[in-house]
């Protein structure tokens, strides 16, 4: 395998790091953490999650495990 295959799962894993980081900051904060400290925690959650928060869970470990198989395979293409 030549070096544009090692480039083009570089790429990808820019991308799919961006895309994460960007699904992460989609989560609504479930309290407890940094977002209480600084008046986060003043709204009240209703309970339960709805449809698009528990699709964004799914999109989200969906994203992760492909950016993991990513490093995965580009660590296995430079050894």
């Amino acid at each position: 395998m030549g070096p544009a295959v090692v480039v083009g799962f570089s790429i990808a894993l820019v991308v799919f790091s961006f895309l994460l980081g960007l699904l992460v900051l989609m989560h609504k904060g479930k309290g407890g953490g940094l977002s209480d400290m600084f008046g986060g925690g003043m709204q009240s959650s209703v309970g339960g999650s709805s449809v698009a928060e528990r699709n964004l869970d799914r999109i989200t470990v969906v994203v992760a495990l492909v950016w993991f198989a990513n490093i995965v395979v580009l660590g296995l293409l430079m050894k």
